[in-house]
Parts: C-alpha cells; sequence; structure tokens
C-alpha cells in the first residue's frame, strides 16, 4: 500500500434485530436493493474484510437505529471496542430538533470514544433519496442552537446533505463557528448531467468557504451501484480540488460499498485516484485529517 496507514472514518457494524430497515419487509433505500447486508455486519467481520489494507484505526458513525435507542447503539459500539480494540471511536445520533440537545448529550458523552453526531438532513424531490422530513432543516433556529452547543462537548458534526441543500448548510456552518463539520459522502453528488455537478460543485465551494468544514471521501458507489474507478477519480480530484487536501478524508462506508465491491478493491480505487498528489496530501486524506478530526 505504499506506506500509507489508513484511517477508515465512515463505516458501519450493526446487529439486524437493533436496524428497522433491515427487518421486516424490504425497503427501498438509497443505495439500491441490499439483500446481501439484510443480516448481521459485526466487527469480526469487517476486520477481515480490513485485513491487508493497512488500516489501522477506524471511526463507527451511526446506523440509524429507532431514535429513542441512540444511547444504546453508543454503548453496544463502546462495548465491541472494549472487546475488539475496534473501532477507535464513534459518531453517534442525537435528536437535534429537541428544545434542548444537552441532555442527550451529556448521557453520550459518558462513553469515551465517542467523537460526533450525526442526525442526518439530506432531502430530495426523488422520495428513495429523501431522509430528513424537509429540505431546510439546516436553516431551523432550534437546530442551528444544538449544533452550536456540540462545541461545548467537542463534538463533531457528521453534515449530511444534496447539492440542493448546500447553501443552507453553508449557513449553518457560519452559525456554528466553533463546531467541526465533517460533509458526508462528499455532497452525494447523484447528478451526473453538467448541470448537475456544476450545482454540486457551486455547493461544494460555499461549503469550503467555511474553514470548519471538511469533506469525507466516501460512498462514490452510492447511485451508480459500482466501484468505478474514473468515477472515484473524478470525484475525489475535484473535491480536493476545493476543500484541499488538509479538509478531506477518506471513508469506506462499509458494509454498504460491499454490495458491489470489496474493501480491498475499493481502497486500491481511492488510492489510484490519489497518486497525483504529493505524500503530503495523500497522509492527509488517508490519516491526518480524520485523525485530526476525531481526536483519534
Amino acid at each position: 500500500m505504499n506506506g500509507i496507514s489508513v484511517v477508515d472514518a465512515h463505516h458501519h457494524i450493526w446487529r439486524r434485530d437493533d436496524l428497522p430497515w433491515l427487518s421486516g419487509p424490504m425497503r427501498p433505500r438509497i443505495f439500491g436493493p441490499y439483500e446481501a447486508i439484510r443480516r448481521d455486519y459485526l466487527v469480526d467481520e469487517f476486520l477481515e474484510d480490513v485485513a491487508g489494507s493497512d488500516v489501522s484505526r477506524s471511526v463507527y458513525v451511526q446506523a440509524n437505529w429507532p431514535p429513542e435507542r441512540f444511547e444504546d447503539e453508543v454503548a453496544w459500539v463502546e462495548q465491541v471496542a472494549d472487546e475488539f480494540g475496534w473501532p477507535h471511536a464513534i459518531v453517534g445520533y442525537a435528536d437535534l430538533l429537541a428544545e434542548d440537545v444537552r441532555p442527550q448529550l451529556d448521557r453520550l458523552t459518558r462513553y469515551p470514544r465517542l467523537r460526533g453526531v450525526r442526525m442526518q438532513l439530506h432531502w430530495h424531490e426523488n422520495e428513495m433519496y429523501r431522509f430528513a422530513p424537509r429540505p431546510d432543516l439546516a436553516l431551523d433556529p432550534v437546530l442551528q442552537r444544538n449544533v452550536a452547543r456540540l462545541a461545548d462537548y467537542r463534538l463533531a458534526f457528521d453534515l449530511q446533505v444534496f447539492a440542493a441543500q448546500m447553501a443552507g448548510a453553508a449557513e449553518l456552518a457560519a452559525a456554528c463557528p466553533n463546531v467541526t463539520f465533517v460533509l458526508q459522502h462528499a455532497g452525494m453528488l447523484e447528478d451526473l448531467s453538467p448541470e448537475g455537478r456544476a450545482e454540486w460543485r457551486a455547493g461544494m465551494e460555499a461549503l469550503a468557504a467555511r474553514p470548519n468544514v471538511v469533506s469525507k471521501l466516501s460512498a462514490f458507489g452510492t447511485f451508480i451501484h459500482r466501484n468505478d474507478a474514473g468515477h472515484v477519480s473524478s470525484v475525489l480530484a475535484e473535491t480536493v480540488e476545493i476543500f484541499g487536501a488538509d479538509r478531506c478524508l477518506f471513508g469506506s462506508n462499509f458494509p454498504i460499498e460491499k454490495l458491489w465491491t470489496s474493501y480491498r478493491a475499493l481502497l486500491d480505487a481511492f488510492l489510484a485516484a490519489s497518486a497525483p498528489f504529493d505524500d503530503s496530501a495523500r497522509h492527509a486524506l488517508f490519516a491526518g485529517t480524520a485523525a485530526r478530526v476525531y481526536r483519534l
């Protein structure tokens, strides 16, 4: 792996019984059919997937347990980490539309590996791509007030929006200057037309203008359902051009991407895409930025 130590800044482990979308009838998901992962995906399988890939640390990102069980999710992952030594950091869930999120954060920060919170804000005209109840949650004053409170707990906010929502997301970042925002999946480029890419790039530039926003390089196969080297190279190169390498970090989004590729093939595509960059930039992309943002 050319001597690059890799931090996987976005993966999930799960027990099927804890996740409504993996139990009961098949429900449409943003990444398409998912029969192959409607089962337990535990840390021992994740470690098998990353074996030989020079992955030295990892960050677990919340996997949408029932909202009322937000603490149970973090407690379970913390227990797994105590037993296996993996993952090394946790991004949990909190309801940022609660009148005051601090009681939830007080409960979550009892777990020493907690480093951030994700509440997914992405909304799309296509109902299959839609998660949030409305497109403008980033502008909600209650949410903005609660996100700002993350700074008091030294927690990052994993920000998930589509291109059309990025202007509002940039306003959220401006309203919370002491919080680090980690843009999920490089802004989830789903419209690959010239017009769609232009809208995405404009939104990315608006977010990059906020110094407290970094971008996660992950889930590039979500809308094309394959590990495409050209697509990975294109999105990675544009994102790094906009944000700079020291504000970008790699994430596998495993096991979702396991629907169409192996971990080694996925990482190889990202390593190949980063080949034009110097050693310092590649270290930032695959280890340094994630270690800084998630305090690893």
